[in-house]
């Protein structure tokens, strides 16, 4: 097929109007949560989605498990586009200002049992260890790929703050979904119109309406990071500052401020 669309045009007709949108509908809604605490996860969450996908996502482009069409690019940056790059902060943002219209904070003190945590750990340790597994053969090797590179953030999120997801897993639910099946159906046009092109080698060759498992994976794991972890960065500075050492700590310093 040719090639009607460039990866930075993908951007501009799919990524940027609805960020633009939860946006505006955020600055008109006086339950949208916004405030320094909200826009403070947002910025750790961009940060970390870029640290940790890089390296990542460079290694499977040169092992070739995805490449891209003749001219969709604009310059890439070791082996990814920049586009690429632009990507990893645009879907944090749109994950974000979706999250933050149906934000719940989990009703659930700091203190999990350790019990809790152990199974949260172990449950991570699986999906890596999976993952691992199935890197050794080619057809499984984007899917193993995944698998371990989500395994180490959901067994991190799942064993600090498992209890309290689960509290508010409808809110957790509802966050995941929307932006999931938006960004399959843009995923699946891209890959309609060679923007970009999954390796049939690298895949298992089981497809969601055409679009490949493996990144329909890609984008509900990626999701599932932004969510759970933004609902526990919240979470845990609201319950710190609820806490008595938090509250004391502040009452000196407003009486130093008041005394000097």
């Amino acid at each position: 097929m040719s090639v009607d669309l460039s990866y930075l045009a993908v951007h501009a007709l799919f990524v940027f109007p609805p960020i633009l949108v939860l946006a505006w509908l955020g600055r008109r809604r006086d339950d949208f949560w916004w405030d320094r605490r909200t826009a403070s996860g947002l910025a750790i969450m961009i940060v970390l989605a870029v640290a940790y996908t890089t390296p990542w996502d460079n290694l499977l482009i040169a092992e070739g498990v995805w490449w891209y069409g003749e001219g969709t690019v604009v310059a890439t940056i070791w082996h990814a586009p920049i586009e690429e790059y632009l990507f990893f902060v645009l879907q944090p943002i749109l994950t974000a200002l979706w999250l933050f219209h149906v934000f719940q904070t989990p009703d659930q003190e700091l203190w999990i049992p350790w019990n809790h945590r152990l199974v949260g750990a172990l449950a991570g340790v699986a999906l890596g260890g999976l993952g691992w597994l199935l890197l050794g053969t080619t057809s499984t090797f984007y899917l193993g790929a995944i698998l371990l590179w989500a395994g180490p953030i959901l067994g991190i999120q799942w064993a600090f703050g498992s209890t309290a997801l689960w509290t508010v897993r409808r809110t957790i639910l509802i966050a995941v979904a929307a932006p999931t099946l938006y960004l399959w159906i843009v995923d699946r046009i891209a890959i309609g119109l060679g923007v970009w092109v999954i390796s049939d080698t690298h895949t298992i060759g089981l497809t969601l309406l055409g679009l490949p498992i493996e990144e329909a994976l890609f984008f509900l794991v990626t999701n599932v990071f932004l969510v759970q972890g933004l609902i526990l960065y919240l979470w845990t500075l609201e319950r710190l500052e609820g806490h008595p050492v938090v509250q004391n700590a502040r009452s000196r310093l407003v009486d130093r401020s008041d005394a000097g």
